[in-house]
């Protein structure tokens, strides 16, 4: 397989893959009170296994790589930043008075979320080029990003539609924040040689505005319902379901 396809799979995978996720959504013919607040809870828990799995852990990691002493600084900076642009964003479209002020907050955060996924995957490829390793087995973190966007892709779609009452809106929203994987993915291949300092950082930041979310606008929304064991476990399962994808993959 030559080095151009083998970058080509590793830069539009996950992006496909969100796509699909996405995609996911017609399947669903109506949405119930009930059925609504289940899939409120699952995506609640998959991202905020998808906070700490594949942005915090990975966050500190790069982070003691890069330093050993004062390796929390660019995790804690890096997670008020996310929380501060949170919470400024949604002062801001308080005051427009919109019904879109949730969407444009969900929204956000999940683009924001999928900006280091990309940086990673452009950064493998880079590191493995530079020192002609580039094989199928060098692009497995690509391959990983992609199989944990499927289920992302409808924990995504699932909250905005909540938002937009709209499967082809869910649909084409959350198919557009993924798009900015494969644009960072270039951008993060042609800065190999600084990205790794970046990493923690944005992880860090990227965290942040998954927890804010999921804290502040997608828990309370799913506990509406006189379900809670049912809600309790809907979380957990989605939890557990995206720990076990990000840790075997």
């Amino acid at each position: 397989m030559s080095q151009q396809l083998l970058m080509a799979i590793a830069f539009v995978a996950p992006f496909l893959a969100t796509t699909l996720g996405c995609a996911f959504i017609y399947l669903f013919k109506s949405f119930s009170p009930t059925l609504n607040s289940i899939t409120l809870n699952l995506s609640s828990g998959i991202m905020l296994s998808a906070s700490i799995f594949s942005l915090l852990m990975p966050a500190i990691d790069s982070a003691k790589e890069n330093q050993t002493q004062h390796f929390i600084i660019p995790i804690i900076v890096g997670l008020l930043v996310g929380i501060l642009l949170m919470i400024a964003t949604n002062l801001i479209t308080s005051k427009i008075h919109s019904k879109n002020n949730k969407l444009i907050s969900l929204f956000s955060a999940i683009t924001l979320h999928n900006i280091p996924e990309g940086l990673i995957v452009g950064f493998a490829v880079g590191s493995a080029i530079s020192t002609n390793t580039l094989s199928f087995s060098s692009i497995a973190v690509a391959v990983g990003i992609a199989l944990q966007n499927i289920p992302e892709g409808l924990a995504t779609a699932l909250p905005i539609y909540s938002c937009t009452k709209s499967k082809t809106k869910s649909f084409l929203l959350g198919t557009l924040s993924g798009i900015v994987e494969p644009i960072f993915a270039v951008l993060g291949f042609f800065l190999t040689s600084h990205i790794t300092l970046l990493l923690p950082w944005l992880l860090a930041f990227s965290a942040g505005t998954m927890l804010f979310v999921i804290f502040d606008e997608l828990l309370p929304d799913s506990h509406q319902s006189k379900l809670s064991m049912l809600d309790t476990c809907c979380f957990l399962i989605g939890f557990m379901t995206m720990m076990c994808l990000d840790l075997c993959l």
